[in-house]
């Protein structure tokens, strides 16, 4: 991250912004564990002829696991990716405003959306425990679908607290 993507400091906002990224600190290290598994899963299929299907499928489930996470920690640390025309040319004051307005008309509808609908997604895998659909699969898949309520008020948290900031800065009339 650069000096200019550096977020002004706001702190009620930044303290929900370390929590978070503590968070996704911690979270990053399935991508240690997601490494071994690729490895083993490799050596076993390359040099034995024989890799295992619940490897496979847990490569899946830690990489969902830590994509899920990264989405808030990188909302936080404002490292996601921005696609912008217009934006990197507007004053501060017109970026606060389309922030604003983004996040309460389409980022926390969105959010607020596919959270309450995977509520019943998550309480049905969990009723059913359902499991994979191979023999040899992982078992207890709900595990890896009740991330997805979990991230998504992670995600929404970090967005309340971007429209802190802003809403913080715009008032203040600063960058």
């Amino acid at each position: 991250m650069t000096e200019n993507d550096k977020l002004p400091s706001v702190p009620l906002a930044d303290g929900i912004d370390r929590f978070i990224q503590r968070i996704g600190m911690s979270v990053a290290w399935v991508y240690v564990v997601l490494v071994l598994v690729i490895m083993l899963q490799v050596i076993l299929r390359k040099g034995f002829s024989s890799g295992l299907i619940m490897l496979e499928e847990l490569q899946w489930h830690l990489y969902a696991v830590g994509v899920m996470f990264g989405l808030s920690y990188a909302q936080t640390t404002n490292s996601h990716i921005r696609v912008d025309l217009f934006y990197s040319h507007f004053r501060a004051r017109t970026k606060h405003i389309v922030e604003i307005l983004g996040i309460l008309f389409l980022i926390l509808p969105f959010i607020i959306i596919v959270f309450l609908h995977s509520l019943d997604f998550v309480a049905d895998s969990w009723r059913t425990n359902e499991h994979s659909g191979a023999p040899a699969g992982l078992p207890w898949r709900w595990v890896i679908k009740s991330v997805i309520p979990v991230t998504f008020s992670l995600l929404g948290l970090a967005m309340i607290s971007r429209l802190i900031r802003d809403t913080t800065l715009l008032l203040r009339g600063e960058r």
